[in-house]
């Protein structure tokens, strides 16, 4: 099916409402591995996936491919990985957090622009001049745009002190990442922050007045059929033998095994994509108005809206081709990086995660290469 006609076929469905287009042409898992582009060394090289994995040193790689609105298949890649392994989200966990955030504006338990002070109990936001005419606010902090610091977090080694979360916020000892500060007048400027994350991770724990994990458990995981996924940092002992260790781009294991991230919205998920996907899907559906169960439809629309500056929505990075909605985040972790993209009108996308630094290039390659052979808009760079 050509472009012309996937738009006509679109636009018939879209007459009373959001619809779901069906993909160009018939693909198996068997074509996703096969005909991947990837700049390796220089010059692009069109390799199988076993080739590219070779190639890139990453040991594991796992996916779930969603089209016409729901998981067309998954399939796990490297010595003893099912579809059901875990892996560590990296910031993929802004993206679940930032659903559990709006779940609680839905509920009127969050302010999506109120002043985050009024509402935090256990911390408040330092105040300095950069903030006292334009205050920090839950919409900035899923956005990007609050003007926090902190980009990232580089985790702990296994069985060593972890700090909480007011240690986290504080940067004090024993976090090992400075303290979350305003750096930037509030709404100016995109400044990507792990640190604005934490701060709306304190919002949530204040709101319900409960521990993150198993709030979470309860606002999103359980509700979304997330039952492979869990944001306990360190990782329970029943769960390591179902979880992949991380590696650095040489293919060198990470001591330990992984690092422990108890920066738990920003970086802590362990999970699948086919879990991811599945919340994907209840998203999806939610931005077309098929449901409201999860998620009302004006607050998934407006989650995946463009912010006035930036180029993030709430939660994740947001672009627009051929009139399409395309939806997509980025997770890096010390030895774990994975990728996950929507096209919620479309009820299309995508999940890759992998178990090394060297798991992005791989993660753009297979996304690609889903999109020439089921028929997506044209896609844009892929973003954070």
């Amino acid at each position: 099916m050509g472009v012309s006609a996937r738009r006509f076929l679109f636009a018939a469905l879209t007459l009373c409402g959001f619809g779901v287009v069906a993909p160009a042409a018939a693909a198996t898992p068997e074509d996703l591995e096969a005909g991947l582009t990837l700049a390796i060394g220089g010059a692009p090289k069109t390799l199988t996936l076993p080739e590219a994995m070779a190639a890139l040193n990453i040991p594991s790689v796992s996916l779930a491919l969603i089209d016409q609105d729901r998981i067309a298949f998954t399939r796990a890649y490297g010595e003893g990985v099912t579809p059901d392994t875990l892996f560590q989200a990296a910031s993929l966990s802004k993206f679940v957090a930032a659903i559990g955030a709006m779940r609680l504006v839905d509920r009127k338990r969050l302010d999506l622009d109120g002043d985050v002070n009024a509402s935090l109990t256990s911390w408040r936001v330092p105040a300095n001049d950069l903030d006292k005419d334009h205050p920090v606010t839950l919409r900035g902090l899923l956005s990007m745009t609050a003007g926090i610091g902190v980009p990232g977090f580089l985790g702990y080694a296994p069985d060593t002190p972890l700090p909480t979360l007011r240690q986290i916020l504080d940067g004090a000892p024993p976090a090992n990442s400075a303290p979350v500060t305003v750096i930037d007048v509030p709404g100016r400027a995109y400044h990507y922050s792990g640190g604005g994350y934490e701060i709306a991770e304190a919002l949530m724990v204040d709101a319900l007045r409960a521990p993150f994990v198993p709030a979470m458990d309860d606002l999103v995981l359980k509700p979304a059929g997330m039952t492979h996924s869990t944001f306990a940092q360190p990782l329970p002992d029943e769960l390591r033998a179902n979880a992949v260790t991380g590696h650095l781009g040489d293919g060198t294991e990470i001591e330990g095994g992984f690092h422990v991230f108890p920066e738990h919205a920003a970086a802590g998920l362990w999970s699948t994509p086919t879990d991811i996907a599945n919340l994907l899907l209840l998203l999806a559906r939610a931005w077309r108005g098929e449901s409201a169960l999860f998620l009302k439809p004006e607050t998934a629309r407006e989650m995946l809206r463009r912010q006035a500056v930036g180029a993030y929505g709430l939660g994740a990075a947001i672009a627009d081709s051929e009139g399409a909605l395309i939806v997509m985040k980025r997770g890096q972790n010390v030895g774990y990086q994975s990728y996950l993209i929507l096209l919620p009108g479309q009820g299309q996308g995508m999940v890759v995660m992998t178990n090394s630094d060297n798991g992005s290039v791989l993660a753009e390659a297979l996304i690609r290469r889903a999109a020439e052979l089921y028929g997506w808009p044209a896609l844009p760079a892929l973003a954070d």
